[in-house]
């Protein structure tokens, strides 16, 4: 397990060095919006393009992997949707609610991205930007209802298609998905451009996930913070390890798959309660929660997946 610590160690580190940076006194608060912008809409669509365009996935099992992704949101979902009337029977507000829904239902794929790439370079990359390409509209579709139904906000329905149909991330897997399909690769000069592009995504979306942090907001966590944080880094990767099983999953696939579940929450679904009526001030505050607490549940999940890949 020290070891799965260890080789995680890095990206965490990135992490802290961002929570520093936020707070460094020589750089100008105004320059983390416009990073968040280029990494959101550049960098990270250039990524998932190109580990997609390139991947050989003739030796991953895509229809099983793809069929436990789709599974698992769904069970969550449902799970998520089954717990409404007892937070509100807690107190607990439809804003909340949502919150509660979007941070335990979000994974961080900056995260999930690099961790993958230590664990198992390039294939590790793959398989990750595969389920990202799966579940990666679902879930935000999900997400945005959820919002529209219990925030406060409310939008309309060509809002949430104009919302999912422009996501960067959402675009740069279906490209990335349909090159990989052509009898040709990519221009040689140009795949190289989006190469030099993408190699600075998971350092900067690293360095944004720390920046993002709000550690006043977590000091004393209550059930509304704790509960979506057990329900993300425990719950949700042994759905996905269970059902990773039941469909025959082994060694890297089914390490890599509940990787995925094992991550914290994602950022944009902060913007995204700030935008739509959702809980922002409680989106923060786990956030924070479950990014400290992965430090530990990540190789824990790691290592006891690794066992049963490897018996």
């Amino acid at each position: 397990m020290f070891l799965i610590f260890e080789s995680i160690l890095p990206i965490f580190l990135i992490v802290v060095l961002g929570v520093a940076l936020r707070r460094a006194p020589f750089i100008d608060h105004s320059v983390w919006p416009g990073l968040e912008t280029i990494g959101y809409y550049v960098l990270f669509p250039s990524l998932l393009f190109l580990t997609l365009a390139t991947a050989d996935f003739s030796s991953i099992e895509l229809g099983t992997v793809s069929l436990v992704a789709l599974i698992a949101v769904a069970v969550v979902t449902v799970l998520l949707i089954a717990l409404h009337p007892l937070a509100r029977a807690r107190g607990m507000s439809d804003a909340s609610y949502s919150t509660l829904f979007q941070t335990s239902s979000r994974w961080n794929s900056f995260i999930a991205l690099a961790i993958a790439e230590k664990l198992a370079g390039p294939s590790g990359l793959a398989l990750v930007a595969l389920v990202m390409a799966v579940i990666i509209i679902p879930l935000n579709f999900i997400n945005v209802i959820v919002l529209v139904w219990y925030g406060t906000g409310g939008r309309s329905m060509a809002t949430l298609v104009k919302r999912i149909a422009g996501n960067p991330l959402i675009l740069g897997c279906v490209a990335g998905m349909i090159v990989n399909a052509l009898p040709f690769g990519i221009y040689q000069p140009l795949e190289q451009a989006i190469d030099l592009i993408a190699r600075s995504a998971l350092g900067l979306g690293l360095l944004m996930v720390g920046a993002g942090l709000k550690l006043n907001d977590a000091l004393r966590p209550g059930p509304a913070v704790l509960a979506p944080t057990a329900l993300k880094l425990i719950v949700f990767p042994l759905i996905m390890t269970g059902l990773a099983l039941a469909f025959g999953l082994t060694g890297e696939p089914l390490i890599i798959v509940v990787l995925c579940a094992s991550v914290p929450t994602a950022m944009n679904g902060y913007l995204l309660a700030r935008q739509m009526g959702g809980d922002a001030p409680l989106y923060a505050a786990v956030t924070t929660v479950q990014t400290v607490a992965s430090f530990l549940t990540i190789p824990a999940v790691m290592w006891a997946v690794a066992q049963i890949a490897g018996g």
